[in-house]
C-alpha cells in the first residue's frame, strides 16, 4: 500500500475519534445545563418557556392597576345607572290640515265670465286644533330616596311643558318642577315614591385635576344612560354658555373634564371612580375634542338643601352692578388696584349702579367703589363677586371690604333674598 493511502486512512481514524469525543462532550454539558436551567442567560429563554414562568394573574403590577381601575369603572357604573334617568319634554302642539282654497270664488267678474264652475284652487294649511308631543328630552339623576331629582334649568326651562321621568327599567313617571335656580343652571324636581335608588353627592373641595371621571347621560336623546370616561382637565372656569336658541348665560367656577358630554347629557351626573357625583354636566365647547363642563356639585347641594328647606332655591343678593378688574382695565382707567370689584352703572339710564333698598345700598355703597375683598377673601377674575355671594346664605351678614373714594374700609351687609 502506497504511502499516501496510509497517511489518509490515519487522518480519517483520526477525524472520527474527534468526532465522537466531541459528541460524547457536547452531550454531556448540554444534559447538565437542561437539568439547570437557571444557568441558561433570560435571553435564551424560549417565550412558551417565559410565558410557563409567569404569574398565574397573567399580568404585571401596571397591568393589575389598570384592572381594578376598569372593575372599579365598571361598579360605579352599574351601582349609579338605576338612578340616572331621561327627562322628557312634551307640549301640546299645533296640528295643521290641508285644504283647497279658490281664490276667485265669489269674484264677480270671474263667475261672469266663468261661471261657478272655474274649479281652480290652491292648497292651504289651516289649524286643526293641538296634539301633545315630544320635543326635547335631557339628562337628571336622583339624590334622595325620596325622589328629588337635579337637571338643568335649561332642561326643564318651559313652564307650560310637561315633564316625564324615564328610569333605566323603561319606567315612566310624571314630574314636578319644584324649582328653577335664578342665578345658576340648576333646576329641582321630584316623581312619588319614597324607596328610589339615588346618586351619592361628593365634595367639590376634594375635586383635583387628573382624577379619573364618568359621565351618564341620555345621549343624542336617543342612547339612554350612555357612559364615558375621562378626567378632570380643569377647575375654576369660567364661560358663557349657549343653549343653541340665542339664550345665554355666563356660568362660574365649572369643572372642565375631557370625558365626552354630548347633547341630550346636560342635567346628567359626573362621578368620581367612588361612584359620587362631583358635578353635574352642563355645556360643551362646539367645535372643541372632548371640552365639557360641569357645575360643581356643592352648589347644587345648597339648591336642594334650599328647596327642602323652602320650596324654592334661595339666591342670596347684594345690589350692585359691576365689572371685575384686572391689570389691562386698572391701567387703561388709571385705577388704584388691580383686582377687586367697580361698581358701575349699565348703559341704560334705568341700569342704576346700586339698587335702591338693597343690601348695598343700606350699606353705603356707590357707584365707583371698588369691592376688594368679601369676608376676607380677595376678589379676582378667577373668584368673581358672583361666586363670592353664592357661597353664603340670605340673612348671612358678611364684611366687605371697600375702597371708596381712595380710602379703604369695611361694611357690614346682611344679604337679601334674589328676586
Amino acid at each position: 500500500m502506497p504511502e499516501s493511502n496510509k497517511e489518509v486512512r490515519r487522518a480519517v481514524l483520526a477525524s472520527l475519534v474527534l468526532s465522537v469525543f466531541v459528541s460524547t462532550a457536547f452531550g454531556f454539558v448540554a444534559g447538565f445545563l437542561a437539568a439547570h436551567t437557571s444557568l441558561l442567560p433570560e435571553p435564551f429563554y424560549s417565550p412558551v418557556q417565559v410565558l410557563r414562568r409567569a404569574p398565574v394573574s397573567g399580568v404585571t403590577d401596571a397591568g393589575s392597576e389598570v384592572f381594578r381601575e376598569e372593575e372599579a369603572r365598571i361598579a360605579v357604573v352599574e351601582k349609579v345607572s338605576p338612578a340616572v334617568v331621561s327627562i322628557v319634554v312634551s307640549k301640546d302642539m299645533p296640528v295643521f290640515e290641508q285644504y283647497m282654497y279658490d281664490p276667485f270664488s265669489g269674484d264677480e267678474f270671474f263667475e261672469r265670465f266663468f261661471g261657478d264652475g272655474f274649479g281652480f284652487s290652491v292648497p292651504q294649511y289651516r289649524q286643526k286644533g293641538t296634539e301633545r308631543r315630544e320635543v326635547g328630552a335631557g339628562t337628571g339623576f336622583i339624590v334622595s330616596a325620596d325622589g328629588y331629582i337635579v337637571t338643568n334649568k335649561h332642561v326643564v326651562s318651559e313652564e307650560s311643558a310637561e315633564y316625564t321621568v324615564v328610569t333605566q327599567d323603561g319606567s315612566k313617571h310624571e314630574a314636578e318642577v319644584l324649582a328653577r335656580d335664578p342665578v345658576n343652571d340648576i333646576a329641582v324636581l321630584r316623581i312619588p315614591g319614597e324607596d328610589h335608588p339615588f346618586v351619592e353627592l361628593g365634595d367639590s373641595d376634594d375635586v383635583r385635576v387628573g382624577q379619573g371621571v364618568l359621565a351618564i347621560g341620555y345621549a343624542l336623546g336617543r342612547f339612554s344612560n350612555s357612559v364615558s370616561v375621562g378626567v378632570v382637565s380643569g377647575m375654576q372656569r369660567s364661560i358663557t354658555a349657549s343653549d343653541g336658541q340665542h339664550a345665554a348665560e355666563d356660568l362660574f367656577d365649572v369643572l372642565q373634564t375631557d370625558a365626552a358630554i354630548n347633547p341630550g347629557n346636560s342635567g346628567g351626573p359626573l362621578l368620581d371612580l367612588h361612584g359620587k357625583a362631583i358635578g353635574v354636566n352642563v355645556a360643551i365647547v362646539q367645535g372643541s375634542e372632548n371640552i365639557g363642563f360641569a357645575l360643581p356639585i356643592d352648589d347644587v347641594r345648597l339648591a336642594v338643601d334650599s328647596v327642602r328647606q323652602h320650596g324654592k332655591i334661595l339666591r342670596p343678593f347684594l345690589g350692585v352692578r359691576y365689572v371685575m378688574i384686572d391689570e389691562e382695565m386698572a391701567q387703561e382707567n388709571q385705577l388704584p388696584v388691580d383686582y377687586g370689584a367697580l361698581v358701575v352703572r349699565g348703559e341704560r339710564q334705568i341700569d342704576l349702579a346700586v339698587t335702591p333698598g338693597s343690601p348695598a345700598d343700606l350699606a353705603g355703597i356707590v357707584e365707583n367703589d371698588i369691592i376688594l375683598e368679601v369676608g376676607g377673601e380677595r376678589l379676582t377674575q378667577s373668584h368673581p363677586l358672583v361666586v363670592a355671594i353664592r357661597g353664603y346664605r340670605v340673612g348671612d351678614t358678611v364684611t366687605l371690604k371697600i375702597l371708596h373714594k381712595g380710602q379703604e374700609t369695611e361694611v357690614q351687609v346682611t344679604l337679601q333674598e334674589r328676586q
